[in-house]
């Protein structure tokens, strides 16, 4: 009996420690064309249905304009368009759907024309976007990668979502970054220390 008790620990040392569950990433997938994109799930804030948008002048023609989402105003920018991925003679939706996304200056609504869905991959299955695919024009890479779906021919184009616009086109959003020092000013100005306006006789 004490001979069986000793070799028993002898045995379950030999056993291969069990394997370290794969690393996942959650995506959220939506269609571009007629192509799947993907952010990180981290990054979205939240999706709703696009609320009404009201046009801003001097602003890039992809950007829509700006809508209140929740007390929050934030510009709302058509990626079909930012990308030139919408097919010829396909009309821009009545409906669509709008991703709050979050940058580290500025919140974003991204609209897209289906029901963006919650996706589940291993992290190593997102490869390194090859050059060729990358917009050569922009400075910044807007790619994360490719992601390949298990057990089907389908990918998901993963976007880098800080490096979606470039600087300059950050700083023409409506409320983007341009305009948080004059704001800042502004409220500095009329906090409880700022002198009062003198009165009108």
């Amino acid at each position: 009996m004490a001979d069986s008790a000793a070799a028993r620990p002898a045995a379950t040392a030999g056993r291969a420690a069990p394997a370290a569950p794969e690393a996942v990433v959650q995506l959220i997938v939506f269609r571009l064309g007629d192509e799947d994109y993907g952010i990180r799930i981290e990054q979205v804030k939240e999706v709703t249905i696009t609320p009404d948008v009201v046009r801003m002048p001097k602003t890039p023609p992809f950007i829509k304009g700006i809508a209140n989402l929740r007390g929050d105003i934030i510009a709302i920018v058509d990626l079909e368009e930012r990308f030139q991925l919408r097919p010829a003679g396909r009309p821009v939706p009545e409906f669509s759907y709008t991703l709050a996304v979050e940058a580290p200056d500025y919140i974003l609504g991204l609209m897209v024309r289906e029901v963006p869905r919650p996706v589940t991959i291993p992290v190593s299955l997102i490869e390194p976007a090859p050059e060729f695919v990358q917009d050569s024009g922009q400075r910044e890479k807007y790619l994360e990668g490719i992601a390949k779906l298990p057990g089907s021919q389908d990918v998901i184009i993963v976007l880098d979502m800080p490096k979606l616009l470039t600087p300059s086109e950050i700083m023409r959003l409506p409320g983007g970054p341009a305009e948080a020092p004059a704001k800042s000013a502004k409220k500095a100005a009329t906090g409880p220390d700022a002198p009062s306006a003198p009165e009108t006789p």
